[in-house]
């Protein structure tokens, strides 16, 4: 994406992120981010005075492009455009670095996306994380109650009861559930319209979606995530 300083424009700062280095190096995903970002300038009349790119996992905090976005569209008095938002939206360091800089910002996958709205996302997965912390260690004290011997001393620790294996079963489940929290809705909609999984998985993988492993989508993928709950 070019950048383009028209002072009778809004001037604004694209952010994109692709997951991991071979997404980043043939462009697949940032392609769809930057295509969504200019067609945000080309509805409101704005222009794109600098990008900032990251090759980053979702589960890494320390996000240096980021960073130096923010503080570029602070001191230009820009509107920050995130080409995707996606799990971003369930990192608690990021939804706090973005409410405190102050700025304006739209996520183009997201456009309904305000500091309200993150801020309830990132509660409710930061909410979610305990919950299953606190699961996963009572269904270990329970197991450690039982006289199941724990740790790497045990080479049978992973021989767990019932109960632990369901909550561990459960955790696991809770974890997949909150990483599609934002894609299953268009999932469901797609699907009810009568598009088959693979064409669904196909077009994830055309706008640079990928699943929570970083990994393209499949028709299998789809199904599942449809069948949460």
């Amino acid at each position: 994406m070019k950048p383009c300083y028209d002072t009778h424009m809004e001037q604004v700062v694209a952010y994109v992120r692709v997951s991991t280095a071979r997404q980043g190096a043939n462009g697949l995903g940032l392609d769809a981010q930057r295509a969504a970002i200019e067609a945000y300038c080309q509805q409101t009349l704005s222009t794109v005075v600098k990008e900032f790119q990251e090759v980053e996992s979702g589960r890494n905090n320390d996000r240096e492009a980021l960073r130096q976005a923010i503080a570029f569209a602070k001191r230009a008095g820009a509107k920050l455009v995130i080409g995707k938002l996606d799990r971003l939206a369930r990192n608690v360091h990021f939804i706090s670095g973005l409410m405190e800089s102050e700025i304006d910002f739209v996520a183009c996958d997201v456009p309904q996306a305000n500091r309200l709205l993150l801020h309830i996302m990132a509660a409710v997965a930061e909410n979610e994380a305990k919950a299953i912390s606190d699961r996963t260690i009572a269904a270990l004290q329970q197991a450690k109650a039982r006289g199941i011997a724990l740790g790497a001393t045990n080479p049978k620790s992973r021989n767990l009861t019932e109960e632990a294996r369901a909550a561990g079963g459960r955790s696991t489940r809770a974890r997949a559930i909150a990483a599609y929290a934002a894609v299953r809705p268009t999932i469901g909609k797609m699907r009810d319209g009568g598009i088959s999984f693979g064409k669904i998985a196909s077009h994830l993988n055309n706008e640079g979606q990928t699943t929570r492993n970083g990994k393209p989508w499949t028709a299998m993928q789809i199904k599942r995530v449809l069948a949460m709950s």
